[in-house]
């Protein structure tokens, strides 16, 4: 099955990536910060992001990914015992990536229980995790796709429940993770 989507410039045109059908990008919408890009699909409750941190060269490349994961999930609320696990974590060749700069890529999947603006209604979502380590540029690149599974029926999100005719893919976001391509150094400062 061929992915549909087109590529697209992110962060002004210093990086590109392949960015999956129905996507739009939530700037249009509300304000994003300046080391991010946020895209929610059109019908689901589904989102991709693009984000620049800070590179942890206190951590392991190895456990890295584990290490953003487990910061998303404080910043989700969702940090609590049983409320978020790692199910896999796989490296991704470099000859299998455009971001030629990082020194290694990952992906981690997993899961987490969250609120929505903070509301009290949990929600289960899958969370696939891409990280680019770019040392050089003192720069970790994470790729997010926020999967919901089951989403509560008191949840804001409910309306977009079922929905999933036109939901992204695994191969959509993998398309993206392999297709990210930076084009200005000069992004980094």
């Amino acid at each position: 099955m061929q992915s549909r989507g087109s590529v697209r410039p992110l962060f002004g045109g210093a990086m590109s990536a392949f960015i999956p059908h129905g996507a739009k990008d939530v700037s249009e919408l509300r304000e994003i910060p300046d080391n991010q890009e946020v895209f929610a699909h059109a019908v689901t409750d589904q989102s991709l992001i693009v984000e620049l941190v800070e590179y942890q060269a206190q951590v392991a490349d190895q456990d890295a990914a584990g290490y953003h994961f487990l910061d998303i999930a404080g910043s989700n609320k969702a940090s609590e015992p049983g409320s978020s696990n790692v199910t896999s974590l796989v490296s991704l060749s470099r000859h299998d990536v455009s971001l030629s700069q990082c020194s290694s890529a990952w992906m981690l999947t997993g899961a987490q229980c969250v609120s929505k603006f903070n509301e009290e209604a949990k929600n289960s979502v899958t969370i696939h995790l891409g990280l680019f380590r770019l040392p050089q540029f003192s720069t970790d690149v994470l790729v997010t796709f926020n999967d919901p599974q089951t989403i509560s029926s008191e949840s804001s999100s409910a309306p977009a429940a079922g929905k999933h005719e036109e939901a992204w893919t695994v191969v959509d976001y993998q398309n993206l993770l392999k297709s990210i391509t930076l084009h200005d150094t000069g992004l980094f400062g």
